[in-house]
């Protein structure tokens, strides 16, 4: 009798070894299904606050857009998304002035910018067009940051205030033996509107790094 349970005293261990050796396994499945659950959340939650910031004020739409004109014309996309949040925040819509779309480009700089660029097909109804108003807008922001050797402020502030204006500004700041700074510019609106965007510029280089392909 006692020979017998000697015999089968090691399968009765065996059994338990059995046991044991699932217990690892069972643990990191459980680690594992944990980790899927928080990865889960982590896509939820950023969702969740891409969503909210977009609410919040900092909207963004036709990014694939913004990125593709921005590698075009050698633009911080950053900067395109900032100019468009201060003309339309993404809302395109006709201004009182007749200005178009996203950038708010008037018919009569359309013209110019495919004068400029040899297009030879424009219409205005193409401005309402999101890809071709931000091909044009990055077209003119890239003549305007060229016309001042690559200075964000004055570009920025010819694409509000107008090209002659911004020159007869620069110079009379030259004159003085001075660069034009932000607060030295003499329309309120043109002033407002630079902080604005480089306000805005800054915001979407942190929200949506992704996105802008930043």
């Amino acid at each position: 009798m006692s020979y017998t349970q000697t015999r089968h005293a090691p399968r009765a261990g065996g059994g338990h070894r059995t046991s044991r050796s699932l217990r690892p396994a069972r643990v990191f499945m459980r680690m594992l299904l944990a980790f899927a659950v928080l990865v889960a959340l982590g896509v939820v939650i950023v969702s969740r606050i891409e969503h909210v910031s977009g609410n919040q004020g900092l909207p963004l739409s036709d990014a694939g857009v913004i990125r593709e004109q921005a590698a075009e014309k050698h633009l911080d996309p950053a900067l395109i998304a900032g100019v468009i949040y201060a003309e339309t925040k993404f809302d395109p819509r006709t201004s009182s002035a007749g200005a178009l779309g996203l950038m708010q480009i008037l018919p009569s700089t359309a013209e110019y910018i495919a004068h400029l660029s040899g297009g030879s097909t424009f219409t205005t109804g193409d401005l309402a067009t999101p890809k071709i108003n931000v091909a044009y807008g990055s077209y003119y922001l890239r003549y305007l940051l060229d016309h001042y050797e690559g200075n964000e402020m004055l570009a920025v502030a010819a694409y509000n205030g107008g090209l002659a204006n911004v020159d007869a500004w620069v110079a009379k700041a030259r004159e003085a033996g001075k660069a034009l700074r932000v607060s030295e510019i003499p329309f309120p609106e043109t002033q407002a509107y630079v902080q604005k965007v480089m306000r805005a510029q800054a915001e979407y280089r942190v929200v949506y790094p992704r996105q802008l392909g930043l």
